[in-house]
């Protein structure tokens, strides 16, 4: 049973912070089938403080200040960059719109190995959260929807899920960090983008004002009612528009459960602040905002279910397997390899209304990821059942089809089957496809949602190598 080292760190609006973990991979294949390996087995063997993200100003992250930090840690564990292989990077809520994210993308990226790199939009960062606090898991348990409420500085990011699979996902504009205090409840910063809200329900809230504790409580009373209403679907999202960032969908589930991760999450652990003192002591509206949330949620016929993990719902790491794939059954395109990062949208065979069922799925990997122009994504086949040549030229013709249509500037449609299909589909494809975009698709690969591959140069004229790097949650 191999082991690897992984570090996952999460830069987020408010707090930034690192945890090691050591991943166990175990073949979970039989012997007389193609390798297959899992992380069979993880333990988190260092935890760094939770330190305030630096910034050089309200727009821009302190890059050095960040990588000293890093370094700083990584002294402290023992451990140089090199000696890291595995891991994964998310830059989360505001501080993804910073306008040096970029920069701070690339310069981890160059020096992370096979790390995952990732700006994460607020709907990956609401799937990412649901993962690690155990809302994805604990819904497998149970036969209702599970919502996970992920409250850091800047946004609140909810993820539905229902056995394990995202159904939905939607963010607002709730935080600790859009209004800062001090201990004498003297406004020094509102964030723009909850000042709509603020006048759409006519509260004055400028910097330099001072407000009390009651009138703090008030406006994040009517700002967790607000959220919770829409949630519930007391509220439709049109009625919200302000206080909402974006959403994967116009109508969101009915939900069953709640859990509530995040920096506001563990703070609704702790005693309720009962002076502007206690309030402010992270100079912001967090504290105040998690009593008010608990309160509010007393009001709702919602099971609320403890998280396993909040403001250190994150990702522990990203694990790493490789597996060579036999070119008797693949299509690829050699000019456009290798492809690093390119995260992964499962979707199961349906032969009801196929054009709408995989436009669902593509629309639902362009809210997720939208930073990569020629490869968007990959999509993965699972559970294919075997379909006939013209079963399967359809399926080719409305991927295609979709694909062209909501993706005309993308020059690659990745797809990874688990079954030996992909040559044939391929082939399939390559005549559906516009003359300037091309096709890679790959077959013997389990891979899930949410998960990022690597697909290296061919070895020879019969195998590529695939690098699927799972996120693994605490």
């Amino acid at each position: 049973m191999e082991a690897i080292k992984s570090v996952g760190i999460d830069i987020g609006t408010s707090t930034t912070k690192l945890i090691l973990s050591e991943l166990r991979l175990g073949r979970v294949s039989s012997h007389f089938a193609l390798p297959h390996f899992d992380i069979i087995d993880r333990k988190v063997t260092y935890e760094s403080d939770i330190i305030s993200t630096p910034m050089k100003n309200g727009d821009e992250i302190d890059l050095m200040a960040l990588a000293g930090w890093l370094e700083q840690e990584y002294r402290r564990i023992g451990l140089s960059l090199s000696d890291i292989k595995s891991g994964a990077v998310i830059i989360t809520g505001e501080t993804a719109i910073k306008k040096n994210a970029d920069a701070l993308l690339h310069y981890l990226a160059e020096r992370s190995g096979d790390f995952v790199v990732a700006i994460a939009g607020a709907s990956l960062e609401g799937v990412l959260a649901g993962r690690g606090s155990g809302s994805s898991e604990y819904s497998k348990k149970v036969k209702g929807i599970v919502a996970n409420i992920d409250i850091g500085g800047g946004t609140a990011n909810v993820a539905f899920f229902q056995q394990g699979k995202v159904l939905d996902t939607i963010t607002f504009h709730v935080g600790g960090r859009l209004i800062e205090i001090d201990s004498a409840g003297e406004v020094s910063a509102v964030s723009p983008s909850l000042q709509l809200w603020l006048f759409s329900k006519n509260f004055l809230v400028e910097k330099g004002m001072r407000l009390t504790l009651k009138q703090l409580s008030e406006l994040s009373s009517v700002l967790c009612k607000d959220m919770l209403d829409c949630l519930v679907g007391k509220m439709p999202i049109a009625a919200v528009k302000s206080l909402v960032h974006s959403a994967s969908s116009e109508t969101l589930p009915m939900i069953d459960e709640v859990m509530i991760s995040g920096g506001v999450g563990r703070l609704a652990l702790e005693v309720p602040p009962s002076t502007l003192d206690d309030a402010a002591k992270y100079n912001d509206i967090g504290p105040i905002l998690a009593g008010e949330l608990i309160k509010a949620l007393k009001n709702y016929p919602l099971s609320v279910v403890e998280a396993a993990q909040t403001s250190r719902a994150t990702v522990i790491g990203a694990g790493m397997q490789t597996t060579k794939i036999s070119g008797a059954t693949i299509s690829i395109a050699p000019e456009h390899l290798p492809l690093r990062n390119i995260p992964v949208v499962k979707m199961s065979y349906s032969d009801t209304a196929l054009e709408q069922y995989i436009e669902r799925f593509f629309l639902q990997g362009k809210e997720l990821f939208h930073g990569n122009f020629e490869v968007p994504f990959a999509i993965s086949l699972a559970e294919m059942p075997y379909l006939p040549y013209l079963k399967l030229k359809e399926l080719a013709e409305v991927l295609g089809k979709v694909y062209t249509r909501l993706f005309p500037k993308a020059a690659v449609l990745v797809v990874v089957c688990e079954n030996d299909m992909a040559k044939a589909l391929g082939q399939a494809l390559r005549l559906q496809l516009a003359a300037d975009m091309d096709v890679i698709c790959i077959d013997q690969v389990v891979v899930e949602h949410g998960d990022y591959i690597d697909i290296g140069e061919p070895l020879n004229d019969t195998m590529v190598p695939v690098v699927v790097k799972t996120l693994a949650f605490s």
